[in-house]
């Protein structure tokens, strides 16, 4: 029987935990337009920034990993959203268009 990618997520978050290595969750809430990744899309991250998963194939992945360390260090779950704006121009964005909102949250 195949393993389904979040069944290989939750693994590694598993081993991360039992590692006693601080993890927190990014998930895809919503999309509108060209967003490369569907709702329900995930991205792990533990404290040193490793990953696994995906929330936009690339596009905004350093920007969610920031949010999930701020987190992580105690910072309350936000919900982020990224999209073709001049605020996030020079920041981060998805260059294929559209618009995807991510909440990011620590895992206890």
């Amino acid at each position: 029987m195949a393993v389904h990618t979040d069944d290989r997520l939750v693994e590694h978050l598993a081993a991360w935990r039992e590692a006693g290595r601080k993890a927190a969750v990014a998930t895809v809430v919503s999309t509108w337009g060209s967003s490369p990744r569907p709702a329900g899309s995930m991205l792990i991250v533990d404290e040193e920034g490793q990953m696994q998963g995906s929330v936009s194939g690339g596009c905004i992945e350093g920007a969610v990993i920031r949010e999930a360390q701020a987190c992580m260090a105690g910072a309350p779950p936000k919900l982020l959203e990224f999209g073709v704006s001049n605020e996030q121009a020079w920041d981060v964005g998805l260059a294929c268009g559209g618009r995807v909102q991510v909440y990011v949250e620590a895992v206890a």
